[in-house]
């Protein structure tokens, strides 16, 4: 079956959901629930694996490094550490907020 959804509306599905989550807030006990309902385990687990990575990188771990504490190849990395390059981006702010950078 072909996939139909134009890609104005795969923004709008997107932008739904981050008002979803925005209006969670700080209830960390639904927005679990929520998260644990929206993603399959392994997708919760590759969410987290990244945002190590990403930390990592920050923080001036080198690749190998990382790859070797996560047990992860370094092609997975460096997706993080292109992302992570970009100065506007929300990688850059995130860490900013959360005083990590």
């Amino acid at each position: 079956m072909r996939n139909t959804t134009s890609k104005n509306s795969k923004k709008e599905y997107i932008e739904e959901f981050l008002r979803v989550l925005d209006k969670i807030g700080s209830d960390n006990k639904l927005r679990e629930e929520f998260m644990l309902d929206m993603l399959t385990p392994s997708e919760i687990e590759e969410l987290g694996l990244r945002w190590q990575i990403i930390k990592r990188l920050a923080k001036g771990v080198s690749h190998r490094e990382i790859g070797k504490e996560l047990k992860i190849s370094i092609s997975t990395i460096s997706r993080g550490s292109r992302e992570l390059s970009d100065p506007n981006g929300g990688f850059e702010k995130v860490l900013k907020k959360l005083k990590i950078i």
